[in-house]
């Protein structure tokens, strides 16, 4: 489903379609699949629906959400293991516990003589195949408890590193301390952390400040519509 194309039907959905949705900033992905359901749930008068994304994003990224619902969430592990697309900016000079907006900042560096060829340099060590560490803060489960639930209680937890593959890494504009990028990246893969590892490349510190999802597969965000959008055309 679109901006152009919209299923009336309590089967239509039932038997399947994939929703995109272009979310906002302060959505969780949870909180639009919950409003995705009962929104369906409401107009059609029926108890129950399966809904389900494919690929969470952070509450500060805004862009491509994909939702699937009734049979189509069978479907959900084949879209999540597409390439993604993101473009976003990363803040250097200073680190925050979460990698990106969510926390303050903890630690401040000189970004004096940070040079651009110097971002570019370090941009080049980010493609092909990579260890990674995922962000504390993350929704990731140890012992069955979120991950971001131990670091808001500032619980130490080991976070074991995981191979992922980034195959286009083009940084845009430069205007230190900040940069623009576009990133092409596999299944797993956590740009907060691909913007605390840039720091640390450059020994300094960086943090994410924008991200926008804009490509799963061939998925795109110019076909994505607001969950207001949604909702307002549910009701016509």
């Amino acid at each position: 489903m679109d901006g152009e194309s919209l299923f009336l039907s309590k089967e239509d959905f039932e038997e399947g379609r994939v929703l995109l949705i272009n979310k906002e900033v302060g959505w969780t992905s949870f909180d639009v699949v919950k409003k995705t359901k009962n929104l369906i749930k409401s107009r059609f008068k029926i108890k129950k629906i399966k809904v389900g994304h494919a690929g969470t994003l952070d509450p500060l990224a805004t862009g491509l959400l994909i939702i699937c619902t009734g049979k189509l969430t069978k479907e959900i592990s084949k879209i999540q293991d597409q390439v993604k697309t993101y473009t976003g900016e990363v803040t250097l000079g200073a680190t925050t516990p979460s990698f990106d907006l969510e926390t303050d900042v903890d630690q401040n560096f000189d970004t004096t003589k940070i040079t651009r060829n110097h971002i570019k340099e370090v941009a080049k060590k980010f493609i092909g195949q990579i260890e990674q560490r995922p962000p504390a803060y993350s929704a990731i489960k140890i012992n069955g408890e979120r991950l971001y639930k131990k670091a808001r209680r500032g619980e130490s937890i080991e976070i074991k590193k995981r191979t992922i593959t980034i195959s286009s890494f083009i940084i845009q504009e430069i205007n230190i301390p900040t940069f623009t990028f576009s990133i092409e990246c596999s299944k797993g893969t956590y740009i907060r952390s691909v913007a605390n590892d840039f720091g640390k490349l450059m020994n300094n510190g960086g943090y994410l400040s924008r991200l926008c999802r804009t490509k799963i597969g061939n998925y795109s965000i110019n076909n994505a519509i607001t969950i207001t959008e949604f909702e307002n055309q549910l009701k016509s």
